[in-house]
């Protein structure tokens, strides 16, 4: 009677177990990415870089297909994935803390962060403030004298629209440098770094302001210049001569960390392939690489750790927003 039972339930766990390696995620067929903004951008980068070194690498079974989804600042893609790519188990969508200030702000109306699985990070990427060549700037401490004299001094442009992350972070830049009506400060929002860049390069407005991953390209060709990087210290190698704002005395930290979320609906099965992953691209030679050659610095953040982490950052964005009279 005990072995019979024995022998049942060895053949129960037997078959348990292959139903399970049944049901296991296999990823096959190509797999979209979506970047919620126009091509150029710090989205746009992700997509197509780690579209690269996952297909270098053989972590998928088909091709990356960057798809570019401007609008709102994100908007436009979240509200996509909710509605129409629920249960797509061969989707990512790139992500940033720029994500996280539309959900803090309100800017993805009836849409909140439980309606995405959220995957991992891929490293950070430290605000700039930076001007074209010729601009008669030299340091931040400049820019901030001249707005303390008047705050519409200047012009300021970046990818997120007014309120967004690269708004917020010139704000809280000039609220520590004891700015006055930090809401007159001139603002132009576009969908996506690679607009704002145009726009500072070609004389229309002052300065940029956004992450290095999206300018390190003109950075190097000496056609913009950093006036400060909003890091703890000093990033490294070809970065390394460019100042914080710290060490100008405005005490402004911005990282604005790069990742991926993906649609609800999806079974447990694929999403823990997804985050394990991300997460062997994160740890890869290839990557690194790439994180050395933008300028993206390590930030690892995966799986339920991620969720949590989102959910607290949003909430601290909402903390900020309101300080600065920006909140809705």
């Amino acid at each position: 009677m005990i072995q019979r039972s024995l022998r049942t339930l060895i053949a129960g766990g037997l078959i348990w177990s292959l139903a399970s390696a049944t049901q296991a995620f296999e990823q096959t067929g190509k797999v979209d990415c979506i970047a919620p903004a126009n091509p150029g951008g710090g989205w746009d980068f992700t997509c197509r870089s780690v579209g690269r070194v996952l297909g270098d690498l053989g972590l998928v079974d088909g091709n990356v297909q960057t798809i570019n989804m401007p609008g709102a600042s994100g908007g436009v893609g979240f509200s996509h994935v909710v509605q129409k790519r629920a249960g797509q188990e061969n989707l990512i969508v790139a992500a940033s803390t720029v994500t996280t200030t539309g959900l803090a702000r309100g800017q993805f109306p009836g849409l909140d962060a439980s309606m995405v699985n959220w995957i991992g990070t891929l490293g950070a990427d430290y605000g700039v403030i930076a001007v074209a060549a010729d601009s008669p700037y030299q340091s931040l401490s400049d820019v901030m004298k001249a707005l303390k004299d008047d705050p519409r001094a200047l012009t300021f442009t970046g990818g997120t629209a007014t309120g967004g992350w690269d708004h917020l972070k010139l704000l809280m830049a000039a609220d520590e440098a004891g700015v006055d009506d930090l809401a007159r400060i001139a603002y132009l929002g576009y969908n996506g770094g690679g607009e704002a860049v145009t726009q500072t390069l070609g004389g229309h407005v002052d300065a940029f302001t956004g992450d290095i991953s999206e300018v390190i390209s003109f950075i190097e060709s000496g056609d913009l210049r950093p006036l400060a990087i909003l890091s703890e210290e000093r990033l490294p190698g070809k970065l390394h001569q460019w100042p914080t704002a710290r060490e100008q005395g405005i005490d402004t930290i911005a990282p604005n960390w790069r990742g991926f979320y993906m649609p609800s609906d999806v079974s447990e099965d694929a999403y823990g392939w997804w985050v394990d992953t991300i997460d062997t691209l994160y740890a890869s030679d290839e990557w690194k690489s790439v994180m050395t050659q933008n300028g993206l610095m390590p930030f690892k953040m995966h799986g339920e750790a991620f969720t949590t982490f989102v959910n607290e950052q949003i909430a601290q964005i909402t903390d900020i927003s309101r300080q600065i009279g920006l909140s809705r």
